[in-house]
């Protein structure tokens, strides 16, 4: 730098015209111009920064307003929201009592089916049982196995409705009743009893030996063979040569005393009774005779469906023994009711019923569980 020349006179200062050249100078020097630039930077980065904290305050009131805009619409919904929560609880109050009441009523329901179920299995058990037991009775006393069968088939469909695995010991029991009454021997009740009612409508036809009519020949037994004629047993053959007028006549007349001696037969009778009584009834007697006959066959029907044996032989015996006695026995009638009488005592019905006390005592037990 070029340095002022010292000036003498201390006492004047120095001329105006002499600074212009010193501030030309001071331009000139190169630190001046940084401090004018920086100066001006400075300024410039004052006003730049002015302007952008201008501009920021507006964006931070912009924001203020949106911000208190959004804290009131906030509230706003905060109190909608609260209000809207009240109303939820309340609901939520009431829907808890609703279940609170909804489960009860469930648990009261749960109660009432399981005590109802629990009443419908007494109840069937209850029915099955008095139609076992009373099952059980007829095939004892009236040997009616079919009835067993019936009643042991419809308690196991009951309990397959219900299909519950505690009832499997009881259907067990069941089926093993079931298969000893399949195993016995069968025996037409129905066709004897049937049998027995034919005999009974045949009684009012059969000729006694008291009757005052004879018995047709046409109703006489085959075992009784009959007599040829006299002409047929002692004529001989015609001749071929004879003529066709003879040969009518004779044909004619061995009709007419064939006839006749057919009539002559029916006039006199000879027979042997054993029991000449029998030839003395009188037709009161007679008609008394064959009620008493029925009355019998009729208790007999009944010894066959109670299936007592006893009875029902001792009743066909006693019919037996009166159509013998009473009866012409010559006659078809009267032989075949007797060889129908003799088909029914051929029947067995003594036969060893079992009884049904395993599906008895299967249900009682089910029963008496707790």
């Amino acid at each position: 730098m070029n340095e002022l020349p010292p000036s003498t006179d201390t006492s004047h200062p120095p001329p105006p015209a002499a600074a212009s050249p010193r501030w030309a100078d001071l331009l000139q020097l190169p630190l001046f111009k940084v401090t004018i630039v920086l100066l001006l930077l400075l300024a410039a980065l004052a006003w730049s920064t002015h302007s952008r904290l201008g501009h920021l305050r507006a964006e931070m009131a912009r924001s203020l307003q949106k911000s208190e805009a959004t804290g009131n619409e906030t509230v706003a919904l905060a109190r909608q929201v609260q209000e809207q929560t009240k109303e939820l609880q309340v609901k939520v109050a009431a829907l808890e009592g609703r279940q609170s009441e909804a489960q009860s009523q469930q648990l009261a329901l749960e109660a009432l089916y399981q005590d109802l179920s629990k009443n419908r299995d007494e109840w069937a058990l209850a029915e099955i049982e008095q139609v076992l037991s009373t099952a059980s009775q007829q095939l004892q006393l009236a040997g009616n196995v079919q009835g067993a069968l019936i009643a042991l088939q419809n308690a196991d469909r009951s309990l397959s409705r219900n299909d519950k695995p505690q009832f499997i010991s009881i259907r067990r029991a069941i089926a093993r009743d079931t298969d000893k009454l399949k195993a016995l021997p069968g025996i037409d009740v129905a066709g004897l009893a049937l049998r027995i009612d034919n005999v009974i409508t045949q009684l009012d036809t059969l000729p006694m030996l008291s009757d005052s009519e004879p018995v047709a020949p046409s109703e006489l037994a085959q075992s009784a063979p009959r007599r040829p004629p006299a002409a047929a047993r002692g004529s001989a053959p015609p001749a071929a040569a004879s003529s066709a007028i003879g040969a009518r006549l004779g044909a004619l007349w061995t009709g007419w005393t064939g006839e006749m001696w057919d009539d002559v037969r029916q006039l006199i009778r000879v027979r042997r009774v054993d029991t000449p009584e029998a030839l003395m009834l009188s037709p009161r007697e007679a008609y008394f005779t064959r009620e008493n006959l029925k009355l019998r066959l009729l208790n007999a029907r009944l010894a066959l469906l109670s299936r007592n044996e006893a009875a029902f032989r001792t009743d066909l015996e006693t019919v037996q023994e009166a159509l013998t006695k009473y009866f012409d026995t010559r006659a078809r009638s009267t032989q075949a009711a007797q060889s129908m009488l003799r088909q029914l005592q051929g029947n067995n019905l003594a036969i060893d019923m079992p009884t049904l006390a395993d599906s008895l005592d299967a249900v009682r037990t089910y029963k008496a569980k707790p």
